[in-house]
């Protein structure tokens, strides 16, 4: 097991450092002033500033570095992307920047992996080319939707057609003024195996029958210009080549599409973490309080240094996730993955949380990413599935694979 970076991640990890810190942190103000900060979707735009960044991303050749495909990408493994993912962490607006951002990564991965031809043409290439944005439409507001065999929306097939009916939310990306379609999943066959019922349909978002009810705040905060939304399909009727890969294969697809993208997430959160520290540490040698560093303090240094071996446990247990999905494929990653999607945002939370203590009031204030880097941290503790079922996933795994040794001893 060997987490060596690779010479292209090497090479790439340093040519992203630097257009970080030249390009992507000093436009973080100018991003944001350039937001509409109001709650109606209708009204929010995309930053000039991120035209402007993601074109020269694009010429430096850093963009769709998460795909791993040497056509469309850099085709580098997920263990090669991991170390790069980490860095575009340290910033909210970078993701997008590379064209490295969730969910349009997910859906761009089904899309190359399970699209048809004319599927890959009209939406996986205005994708990658950064034109457009997307969503994934499967969280459902009436169904405890951490049991996704309790969806109730449905993808009928009726002919030649595919019609959509339902209530979703959290749809991320539903507001960003490019976005363009939804991966909706769906029931299409009650009576299948539990696992073989739903299917997985491109809807373009002007389909007749699709309404965008509204944005659902986030501790008080819409993240334009994505958004999470919340959207209703009445009687939505589509060409049954919208399909994707068929009726009946969307768990199938959906096993493909969260493997490698709870390693970005995870990657992406240890970059958070790391800015959270470094902004911990600078003030608290900075600011003085009775006479001394914050950092000499109570126990303000076993703070930073319980923080220090947190995230460097929670980089390696990503890290052998990455590389055991490379290697050994998805199943034998499955207990891996539920670890550090329960291990990697608790880490991340305690960072933003001990930062912002630190800070003191400013730390609850918009003069610091702080309380951003909180809330995106709690977030995540529910996004993908809540900690409680990945827990599940690995205690059951572990079981198994005790009894297993036991049986062959």
């Amino acid at each position: 097991m060997d987490f060596q970076p690779s010479e292209r991640t090497q090479a790439l990890t340093g040519r992203l450092e630097r257009f970080m810190r030249e390009h992507v942190l000093p436009a973080e103000p100018v991003y944001h002033s350039q937001l509409s900060g109001g709650a109606d979707h209708r009204q929010w735009r995309q930053p000039t500033v991120m035209e402007a960044l993601k074109q020269r991303a694009r010429e430096a050749g850093l963009w769709n570095l998460f795909l791993p495909d040497l056509e469309d990408g850099p085709g580098l493994s997920n263990l090669e992307y991991a170390p790069l993912a980490e860095i575009m962490g340290h910033s909210f607006i970078a993701p997008e920047v590379f064209n490295c951002n969730a969910p349009d990564t997910g859906n761009m991965e089904v899309l190359h992996r399970y699209g048809s031809p004319a599927q890959r043409e009209r939406w996986l290439a205005p994708l990658l080319a950064g034109e457009i944005r997307s969503g994934f439409a499967m969280t459902e507001p009436d169904v405890a939707s951490s049991d996704a065999t309790n969806m109730r929306a449905t993808a009928r097939v009726e002919g030649n057609e595919v019609v959509l009916d339902g209530r979703k939310w959290w749809t991320t990306g539903l507001g960003h003024p490019h976005c363009r379609f939804v991966i909706f999943m769906g029931l299409s066959d009650g009576a299948a195996e539990p696992h073989r019922r739903h299917s997985m349909v491109i809807c373009p978002l002007d389909a007749p029958g699709v309404h965008i009810e509204r944005m659902l705040p986030v501790f008080h905060d819409y993240d334009e210009p994505f958004g999470h939304g919340q959207l209703t399909f009445s009687h939505v009727r589509l060409p049954l080549d919208h399909v994707i890969l068929g009726p009946g294969r969307g768990f199938e697809i959906a096993q493909g599409r969260l493997g490698p993208g709870r390693v970005h997430h995870c990657m992406r959160a240890l970059g958070a973490a790391e800015r959270a520290l470094a902004l911990l540490c600078r003030r608290a040698q900075t600011r003085v309080a009775f006479g001394q560093p914050l950092l000499k303090l109570g126990g303000n240094a076993d703070i930073v240094a319980n923080l220090r071996m947190a995230i460097e446990q929670a980089r390696l247990l990503t890290l052998k996730t990455a590389w055991t999905l490379d290697t050994q494929g998805s199943k034998a990653a499955l207990s891996l993955i539920s670890q550090i999607k329960v291990v990697v945002p608790a880490v991340a939370q305690q960072a933003a949380d001990a930062a912002i203590q630190i800070h003191g009031g400013a730390g609850l204030t918009d003069d610091f990413p702080l309380a951003q880097l909180y809330a995106y941290a709690r977030i995540l503790r529910l996004a993908d599935g809540p900690d409680e079922v990945h827990r599940a996933v690995v205690a059951k795994l572990e079981a198994k694979a005790q009894l297993a040794r036991e049986t062959h001893a």
